[in-house]
């Protein structure tokens, strides 16, 4: 009888092995195929520039010097 006990235990401990073989090959393909990716390009989007203009002090810098010509000429003309 020994050897049947012998021989039972043996199969228990392989069929655990087996087991647990079994669940991480399981585990191991599908955390593989869980980060493998794509033969597409990644798709980047170009950044988006925002220029500031300031228009309304860039006008007044130009037109307040030329009308201050203007007003020292016609003073100039009339003298």
């Amino acid at each position: 009888m020994p050897a049947v006990v012998l021989l039972q235990r043996q199969a228990d401990f392989w069929r655990i092995i087996m087991k647990k073989l079994v669940l991480a090959a399981a585990l191991s393909a599908a955390a593989s195929t869980g980060f493998a990716g794509t033969l597409a390009e990644p798709v980047i989007e170009a950044p988006v520039i925002v220029e500031e203009t300031n228009n309304g002090s860039s006008a007044a810098a130009v037109w307040v010097p030329l009308v201050l010509l203007a007003i020292v000429a016609a003073v100039i003309a009339i003298d």
